[in-house]
């Protein structure tokens, strides 16, 4: 799985690090850079997918969440940008480090990429000597194609390569060719990472329709009544008594029941059916998707995506409490916690909510990361919580969700103002 983001030149950000932990939030007042970092997700989501880097930064209309396009993924004034991620071995002892630098105009082309695998020595925090797996020779910006070197004791066997698509897809296409059991493994870790990410962007006026069985989750839960109706029967009463159990807490009224119920005349089209119980004197009234609200709906995908995506998925959600009535912050946080430990799923999750921010309990400071933009450069930034040098002293204040409100917590992290005078 996916340990941290390292992001260079990435759009706002001239240099920042964005940690994955089984429950990770980030913060930020708007256009703090927040959308910018999980867009560096999305981009590695698509590479997963095995695109090409003009499809990899191209922003969609089909409910991603890619913003801008290939004119703004490099810092204003740069013209590359580079993304690297650490990745977990098979065994512990073992680290991935993968990094791709990019120049987005006029085309997207590969200017470097490589592969390290990083190993600890036995009952030891020293580390062997890094093992390139593959590296790329430097090239010229009009060559149509680059030279990648893969590990073989000397100095690399070399391969010549497209510059448009990354590297590691291109050598995930040939694998079959490759013998080397350490090539394999790097191979194969830094894939199998990409391929579990996974960006949800909820949105409730497309899951008000019919839709068709389906086994995987759309990005936008357009067809999360289909995904349910196709599971096995015992798997799908289970999702639907689990999904009746959060959602029967949310304050708008008292859902009895709920299920995915199939129609048409080949069984093959879906919608989300639920009883509401508005009075104990009167008989349920049951309605679809179309009648829910949105902050139902929204709820309900993000339900659905922490119990039918594989298991170590790595869940990133915007905004994630939107629409959700501040009340059941505390319902949210549970609900996350209980089933992301249950399933290995681990979530990333941006709010704005102070309530939600109130909810997380000293327990999550390690576990936020504050976006910001430094006054002087404007560039975005993103620091850990914990590593704000006041922090205690803000504590003191008041709880986590106040300090946002008030702008206290950005303040503290610009040298410039009183409160970091006041250190």
């Amino acid at each position: 799985m996916i340990k941290s983001i390292h992001l260079q030149n990435w759009k706002s950000f001239r240099d920042a690090t964005l940690y994955f932990d089984p429950l990770t939030i980030l913060i930020g007042t708007n256009s703090s850079g927040k959308s910018n970092a999980l867009d560096s997700i999305d981009f590695l989501a698509r590479m997963g997918q095995g695109k090409d880097l003009a499809t990899c930064l191209r922003s969609e209309s089909n409910g991603d969440s890619f913003r801008g396009g290939v004119d703004w993924v490099a810092t204003k004034g740069e013209k590359t940008f580079t993304i690297t991620l650490f990745v977990s071995g098979a065994v512990e002892s073992e680290e991935y480090e993968y990094s791709i630098e990019v120049s987005p105009s006029p085309k997207p082309l590969i200017t470097n990429e490589r592969l390290v695998r990083h190993k600890r020595r036995p009952r030891s925090k020293s580390k062997f000597k890094p093992l390139q797996i593959f590296w790329t020779d430097p090239c010229l910006a009009e060559d149509a194609a680059i030279t990648a070197r893969l590990y073989n004791e000397k100095r690399g066997a070399p391969r010549q390569m497209q510059r448009g698509i990354p590297i590691l897809s291109q050598l995930q296409v040939g694998v079959a060719n490759i013998m080397r059991q350490e090539i394999l493994a790097g191979l194969n870790a830094v894939s199998s990472a990409l391929n579990r990410l996974f960006l949800l962007n909820p949105i409730p006026s497309h899951m008000r329709e019919y839709c068709q069985k389906s086994e995987r989750l759309n990005h936008d839960g357009s067809n999360l009544a289909g995904v349910i109706a196709a599971l096995p029967d015992a798997r799908k009463e289970e999702i639907e008594a689990t999904i009746l159990r959060y959602v029967s807490e949310l304050p708008e009224k008292d859902i009895t029941s709920l299920k995915a119920e199939l129609y048409g005349p080949f069984n093959s089209d879906a919608m989300l059916i639920c009883d509401e119980q508005w009075s104990k004197t009167e008989a349920p009234l049951q309605v679809d998707a179309r009648a829910m609200s949105d902050g139902t709906l929204r709820f309900i995908a993000i339900l659905t995506a922490l119990l039918t995506l594989p298991e170590g998925t790595q869940l990133v959600i915007e905004e994630i409490d939107n629409g959700l009535h501040p009340s059941r912050s505390n319902l949210l946080l549970r609900m996350l916690r209980e089933i992301g430990s249950q399933r290995f799923v681990d979530i990333v999750a941006t709010t704005h909510n102070p309530a939600l921010l109130d909810a997380l309990g000293p327990e999550m400071v390690p576990f936020v990361i504050v976006a910001h933009r430094d006054p002087e450069s404007g560039g975005s930034k993103l620091t850990l919580l914990e590593d704000v040098a006041n922090l205690p002293k803000l504590m003191a204040q008041g709880r986590l969700g106040t300090l946002a409100t008030s702008g206290a917590l950005e303040r503290s992290l610009n040298p410039s103002s009183e409160e970091h005078a006041n250190l």
